[in-house]
């Protein structure tokens, strides 16, 4: 059966990704076949393009209890500890996990705290937006648009870094997967990128999850003599994901799968014996790594978890925020062991649309507030120390006495990521009426 290269620059690579093909393979094949004409990079000729992988915790985190300030004295007197308070104690059990003797991580991201310690992770503290909305959605829309206040900006700040990367013209002629969300929508952050894709799970957009008696996977079944009529395999799948993925290119992806389909690929399994929890972020964590792994061009990788509106009965190291804490922690860290040396060209960037109220309410939550804390992790991030201009938690110093104010905008973060880590050329075309200065950068990547 004859193919086009278009159909496996465009579909291919991530049809072989998404059935296993690459670790049966590896990289080197993938690079052949679908990237022919693609140099390659780095000291060792395959490492060496620069990705960055942007979780969003939707939802407004709280940053207070994600990184505690509990060596501000103010800290203590907004949240109490024990019975009905969301307060993380200094020392002893469900307590703080020390970093520098002001701040400390809860014990729910303790997966994280050896990356923090060896130098790879860096929590960003008192960042946020300069919009004073406490909407959830109109501060996400800020956040992924990249400009604040502004609706007029109909592409997201992803795409336009993207377009604005050095290798963009390269890319043209070559084709490839340069972006995926984990999403079953295109996130606003990628809108206005033609070629991105929105794929929910690749286990179900390529080959499902059942398996059938012979032990093949019973998607597949209908290519190697299996029933097709009985309401499942490909053809089912097929008409029920072709709107998984965007911009036209459903189709020819699953064209690439049916060809592939009598290979019986094996299930990927990552390296380092990593453990991504039972999450959905970790499986879609899982799900990035086995595209880096596979070579198939990918640059900006978008994931998301919710849950993160914690109103009422928040808990403090146990309890509602807590858990979902422990299922980031636990999906960044089995993403960090299982591409090993890779995470030398990683970063990983975490972000929320604003954060939760200084004082913990009547209901043993937090309403909507303003400054939050991200993560940062990665090989050439410049961890090990928590970066903040810490604002205070004094009345006086609070965002309109209630809110811990925002002392760094979340596009210096940004900004810093796509000129530092992607190259961008300029970083006025990814974030228009933002021209701040390298010097106002936060030093979040080693230089």
């Amino acid at each position: 059966m004859n193919t086009t290269r278009r159909l496996f620059l465009k579909s291919g690579a991530l049809a072989l990704a998404s059935v296993g093909i690459a670790p049966a393979f590896g990289p080197d094949f993938l690079r052949q076949v679908v990237f022919a004409d693609e140099p390659k990079r780095g000291t060792n000729g395959t490492y060496g393009k620069k990705i960055l992988v942007c979780i969003f915790m939707r939802g407004a985190v709280d940053g207070m209890s994600m990184i505690v300030p509990h060596g501000d004295p103010n800290y203590y007197n907004l949240r109490s500890v024990g019975a009905g308070g969301i307060a993380l104690p200094r020392t002893g059990e469900g307590g703080v996990l020390d970093l520098d003797g002001q701040f400390g991580m809860s014990p729910a991201l303790a997966p994280l705290k050896s990356l923090y310690d060896q130098g790879f992770l860096a929590p960003i503290h008192a960042v946020g937006s300069p919009n004073a909305t406490r909407s959830h959605f109109d501060a996400q829309d800020y956040m992924e648009s990249g400009v604040p206040g502004d609706k007029s900006i109909t592409t997201g700040w992803l795409a336009r870094t993207v377009a604005n990367c050095p290798e963009d013209t390269a890319k043209a002629k070559t084709g490839g997967i340069r972006t995926v969300s984990m999403t079953s929508q295109l996130p606003r952050s990628l809108e206005g990128d033609g070629n991105a894709l929105a794929i929910s799970d690749l286990a179900t957009f390529g080959v499902g999850r059942g398996v059938s008696g012979t032990g093949k996977t019973a998607t597949m079944m209908p290519m190697m003599g299996g029933n097709a009529g009985n309401g499942g395999g490909f053809e089912a799948l097929y008409a029920g994901a072709v709107g998984d993925v965007l911009h036209g290119t459903g189709q020819e992806t699953f064209d690439a799968l049916k060809m592939l389909s009598g290979l019986d690929p094996t299930k990927y399994t990552p390296a380092n014996k990593a453990d991504y929890g039972r999450g959905k972020l970790g499986q879609s964590l899982k799900q990035i790594a086995q595209l880096i792994k596979a070579d198939v061009g990918l640059e900006v990788a978008f994931a998301e978890m919710g849950g993160f509106d914690t109103h009422v009965n928040q808990g403090a190291g146990q309890g509602l925020l807590a858990r979902r804490l422990e299922e980031l922690a636990s999906g960044m860290k089995g993403f960090w062991q299982d591409l090993g040396d890779r995470m030398d060209d990683v970063v990983v960037l975490t972000m929320s649309e604003f954060g939760r109220t200084a004082r913990q309410n009547a209901n043993g939550g937090t309403d909507h507030g303003h400054g939050t804390a991200f993560l940062a992790m990665g090989g050439k991030v410049n961890g090990g120390k928590v970066i903040s201009k810490w604002p205070g938690l004094a009345p006086e110093q609070l965002y309109e006495k209630r809110d811990l104010a925002v002392t760094t905008d979340f596009r210096q973060i940004f900004g810093e990521v796509a000129t530092q880590h992607l190259k961008v050329r300029d970083v006025a075309d990814v974030f228009p009426n933002f021209n701040a200065p390298k010097a106002d950068y936060r030093g979040v990547l080693k230089v």
